[in-house]
């Protein structure tokens, strides 16, 4: 018998009222009524999941029998009330067990399992268990046993931003949680945005023994005021003066890691995209190898023009 986390299913806390409970349900049985999804399998299983979950949370007895018992509750109900009926030997999950026992204060007891006696924490780790009372000295203890399953934990994603030049470099970073948990983080050479950074075992925790899911940070790559990155080249723009341009020359180019000087042949056209091999980004795959700089120059036109410099352009465009 499979384990549903009805609260799940519909989306709501255990505080929510049956106001809350109700309008949960018909916004998603709207959704995934078989007659908007025809043929859909999928949705017709969350519907009637959903149904499921709506007709226990929905009426207070039920409700009040899941909370306490979770997924047999109905074997509860059909043991007419009587927890000595109750066969807790016949649970899904009674095939992978570990057994672990806490003694803990009248006080504890409470906060554990709520002023009604339920097992409070049955969603999370699903397990149950008979309570045996038992005096010593005059102060009450409870004793209880827990049955836990054992399984992995679940994976989970981190959003990470990070600047072209950690993603040409490669970087650390430590991470921190609530609760004062700290990872170190290793950024690799070459990520983009998108790119998916797993940290094995930094994941949800595991249940009964159960090994840590994966952590994967999934990368995004800020802009950059210099260079357009296009997967592993970058783009860029240089100013070279009008006389270059026309009568050729070197012109300085600021890559990402050094400063080249690139030569300008005469009468080079204003727009033109030169490729400089090798000076773009680290290949996320390989490291070692690089991608290309493209570099536009663009003709930077003198200013504030003296009489006699425009002369000579008129008597130059007049010769032209």
């Amino acid at each position: 018998m499979e384990f549903k986390d009805y609260y799940k299913i519909l989306g709501v806390s255990r505080k929510d009222g049956t106001k809350e409970i109700k309008k949960a349900y018909r916004k998603l049985a709207r959704k995934y009524h078989p007659d908007i999804n025809p043929g859909d399998s999928a949705a017709a299983q969350k519907f009637q999941d959903i149904n499921e979950a709506h007709e226990v949370l929905s009426d207070p007895e039920k409700r009040q029998q899941y909370d306490r018992f979770g997924s047999q509750w109905q074997q509860y109900q059909r043991s007419g009330g009587k927890p000595e009926d109750f066969n807790w030997g016949e649970r899904p999950f009674a095939q992978s067990r570990s057994y672990t026992y806490k003694t803990v204060n009248p006080e504890d007891f409470e906060e554990l399992f709520g002023t009604r006696g339920g097992f409070s924490d049955f969603f999370n780790n699903l397990f149950g268990g008979a309570n045996q009372q038992r005096t010593k000295s005059g102060v009450g203890e409870q004793r209880f046993y827990r049955e836990t399953q054992s399984r992995q934990g679940g994976d989970q994603e981190h959003s990470l931003q990070v600047t072209l030049d950690e993603a040409f470099h490669g970087s650390k970073r430590v991470l921190e949680w609530s609760g004062g948990r700290k990872v170190d983080v290793k950024i690799p050479r070459g990520v983009k945005t998108g790119s998916r950074v797993r940290l094995k075992g930094q994941g949800g925790a595991g249940v009964g023994g159960g090994k840590a899911g994966d952590l994967y940070l999934l990368i995004e790559v800020l802009p950059d005021k210099r260079f357009l990155r296009d997967n592993d080249d970058l783009k860029t723009t240089v100013q070279v003066n009008l006389f270059t341009m026309l009568l050729g020359g070197k012109s300085s180019v600021p890559g990402i890691d050094r400063t080249v000087t690139l030569e300008i042949p005469p009468e080079t056209r204003n727009g033109r995209v030169f490729r400089l091999r090798g000076m773009g980004m680290p290949k996320s795959s390989h490291p070692n190898q690089r991608g290309d700089l493209y570099v536009t120059v663009e003709t930077l036109l003198p200013q504030n023009l003296t009489d006699e410099e425009k002369k000579i352009i008129e008597k130059w465009k007049k010769i032209h």
